[in-house]
């Protein structure tokens, strides 16, 4: 915290010496800390500051100074434009900004002129910190596998839609303090229970037709869960592209987590080709792998661009990534450093918020996503980064949080 606290000390200092001859960065990040744990969703009091400071607990109350440009700013406004209709007219889970703030940035971000990009940031948006700005970044990509549209030899792993009797309750149409937080179940008589869990999934949906499409290895059908959409390669060469519709409300397990904690893998050597190198070569110990994550992903077919991620729009390649809306207000432009883990490759650029993710929990957690084919898998793959994470807001809404003090001094 401290650093970045500095960092925006300095660079306020360079916008009133004028223009430096590289674009703005952020200092090295801090060593790995632990994966932060589930945080509660904090209550929304858009108009009080006390809920907006449950996710903020140090400002840099400045604008972006122009000190060269933006890393990525070009790209990130392309994609915080497709955001702008769903920033018009969704709640912020987080408290900290109002629908019709975004209303305001996002028509000044339709007539940004090309090159403007970096000034648009800076004109119209406030950095801040979120607890501190030190996270952790993970990685996800567009997998693609072979399958087909029904069952044949070959193929005999079902990719299931949603089916009609899974129910979603958002818990904050009941109570302010469980806003953002969602159960999932079925009716049984007037009681609502649990849906199956993966181990027992298929005898549960057996029968109901609610087969999208079969996949022909079930590892890679599991990580395509993981995902939460992909591209089916089908016989005849065609590509199906599939995404997210539904989950049936069992908690998230990290298989990768557990064969560290069982001795079976190293801890670092437990990326997803780690992983399913491990379960093919022990066929008989994978399915109690595999469904000691209850959690079971349902699918719909995707036409047109894609993948589409929580926003309702089709995310960006190393622009777009996965986050807790409870902490980072979904589709809010970022500016990141990290590390990509497989490569060494220092990544230090604009990016927006445009996606949510089931392990993806608490402040400073974030998913970068990675694009599709084998090096985005790659990557995607082995993805394990501290990162520093600076989060911009509305002019608008700083003023109204208070937000604008000068920063403090390390």
């Amino acid at each position: 915290m401290r650093s970045l606290i500095a960092l925006a000390s300095l660079l306020v200092l360079a916008a009133c010496a004028g223009r430096a001859e590289r674009p703005a960065t952020l200092p090295p990040a801090a060593p790995p800390p632990a994966p932060p744990p589930q945080a509660p969703v904090p209550a929304p009091a858009p108009t009080a500051p006390p809920a907006a400071t449950r996710a903020i607990d140090a400002v840099v109350a400045a604008p972006l100074p122009p000190i060269g440009p933006l890393p990525g700013a070009q790209a990130a406004l392309a994609a915080f434009r497709t955001s702008c209709p769903g920033l018009s007219r969704r709640e912020d889970l987080s408290g900290l900004t109002l629908r019709e703030e975004w209303q305001t940035v996002c028509a000044a971000a339709a007539t940004v002129a090309p090159g403007g990009e970096t000034r648009f940031f800076n004109d119209q948006m406030v950095a801040v910190l979120v607890t501190g700005g030190s996270g952790f970044a993970t990685g996800y990509f567009e997998p693609e596998i072979a399958a087909s549209r029904t069952r044949q030899p070959g193929y005999t792993v079902p990719l299931y839609r949603r089916p009609p009797d899974l129910i979603d309750v958002p818990l904050g149409d009941f109570a302010a303090s469980l806003k953002g937080r969602t159960i999932r179940g079925r009716l049984e008589g007037n009681r609502l229970v649990p849906y199956a869990p993966r181990a027992d999934i298929d005898a549960a949906l057996a029968g109901k037709g609610l087969e999208l499409a079969f996949a022909a290895d079930r590892f890679e059908a599991f990580f395509l869960e993981i995902q939460g959409s992909g591209r089916l390669r089908l016989p005849d060469g065609s590509v199906m592209r599939i995404g997210y519709d539904g989950q049936n409300g069992r908690d998230y397990v990290a298989i990768g987590r557990l064969l560290i904690e069982q001795g079976k893998l190293e801890r670092g050597k437990a990326g997803m080709a780690e992983i399913l190198a491990w379960l093919r070569s022990h066929p008989d110990e994978a399915p109690a792998i595999l469904n000691a994550n209850p959690s079971k992903i349902f699918f719909r077919e995707l036409r047109g661009d894609g993948p589409i991620g929580a926003m309702g729009v089709a995310v960006t390649p190393r622009v777009s990534v996965a986050a807790d809306p409870a902490f980072l207000p979904l589709g809010a432009p970022l500016l990141v450093e990290t590390t990509l883990t497989r490569t060494g490759q220092r990544l230090v650029q604009m990016m927006v918020a445009q996606d949510t993710g089931g392990a993806i929990k608490g402040a400073n957690r974030i998913d970068l996503f990675l694009g599709a084919g084998a090096e985005a898998a790659a990557d995607a793959g082995a993805q394990s980064s501290p990162a520093q994470i600076m989060l911009l807001i509305p002019r608008a809404a700083a003023q109204r949080l208070n937000l604008n003090a000068p920063p403090q001094r390390p």
